[in-house]
């Protein structure tokens, strides 16, 4: 794993991926790598010119690349449910399916179906988009994947179970520590009904660290941070003397434990990989909170997920 980079992916012909959010950052990266590897790869996002202009990019970076373009906007369950529809009539399987997408510290506001932003689209939206694909994931077998992209900011908070919707009061950090803390319970749960069902199915986590992209950057003035705005640019850019950043890294750096672990060999199930350092560095195993490997909230939540999407994972409890 030390200094394990792009050149590490191994070949990935004839698998299929999905990645969420893929028109920019991380996603983008994500997706242009696995390609590369010679993955075919849906680019789902919610912008179709954002997504179709990323599928052009991608095939003009790599020749030959078998890439495409389909909507999925995870603020709405009937848009999610219409991604799995039109995946599904197409493929059979599915090799690779990596929840990347999210938002990050936005004011209150509410889904098309009525959740709390952060929460609904960070992990209620991928936990049904991975439930109705999970079929398919299923049939490709062992080897099959299925990465959640978390946060180090998940230490912000556990889950009120109470109150999953933030209608009590919202912090807008809290609520977005907790969705991340989401990811990471969803993550394990998923991964222990893997396991006593017998699969060999790999569920892990990733989170990059600090990176460039537009996640930081964004939240600040959809939030009327200007400030915080101007801190987060100047800390995406800045350089030491010789060139090299020395806050935010690269995309290309932070997608490397998204990629790690999508396709390094020797992944176990609710891994959690991140940077080195935490912040930055090459794909290693990541520190976590306590709170998510608790079983009994793992479970909760899943409950809480199945009656608040109407979509039933089909892997039973144990």
């Amino acid at each position: 794993m030390p200094g394990w980079n792009v050149r590490n992916i191994p070949d990935q012909s004839g698998r299929t991926a999905v990645v969420t959010g893929a028109n920019s950052g991380i996603g983008l990266v994500t997706a242009r790598e696995l390609a590369r590897a010679g993955a075919g790869v849906v680019l789902a996002c919610r912008s179709a010119a954002r997504g179709r202009a990323a599928a052009v990019r991608l095939r003009t970076e790599v020749p030959g690349a078998d890439v495409e373009f389909m909507p999925l906007d995870l603020a709405d369950l009937g848009s999610v449910r219409e991604f799995a529809r039109a995946w599904s009539r197409r493929h059979d399987t599915l090799d690779l399916l990596v929840n990347n997408a999210g938002v990050m510290a936005l004011p209150y506001g509410r889904t098309a179906d009525g959740f709390e932003a952060q929460f609904g689209i960070n992990h209620l939206g991928h936990f049904a988009l991975t439930g109705l694909l999970l079929p398919r994931v299923l049939a490709a077998g062992d080897g099959a994947r299925i990465v959640n992209l978390s946060s180090a900011f998940h230490v912000l908070g556990d889950l009120d179970h109470d109150d999953l919707n933030a209608e009590r009061g919202y912090r807008r950090w809290i609520a977005y520590g907790r969705s991340k803390t989401a990811n990471l319970l969803f993550t394990h749960e998923l991964s222990r009904r893997l396991a006593a069902a017998g699969s060999g199915i790999v569920v892990a986590a990733a989170h990059p660290g600090y990176a460039s992209t537009n996640l930081h950057v964004g939240a600040a003035p959809r939030a009327g941070r200007t400030v915080t705005s101007r801190i987060a640019v100047a800390a995406n850019a800045a350089v030491n003397a010789v060139g090299i950043a020395v806050v935010a890294q690269s995309a290309e750096a932070g997608a490397l434990p998204t990629l790690y672990a999508a396709t390094a060999p020797g992944v176990r199930p609710d891994a959690f990989i991140g940077p080195r350092l935490g912040w930055r560095g090459a794909p290693v195993r990541s520190w976590r909170a306590k709170w998510t490997l608790d079983d009994a909230s793992g479970e909760r939540l899943w409950s809480a997920s199945e009656k608040l999407t109407g979509v039933p994972c089909p892997v039973p409890a144990r």
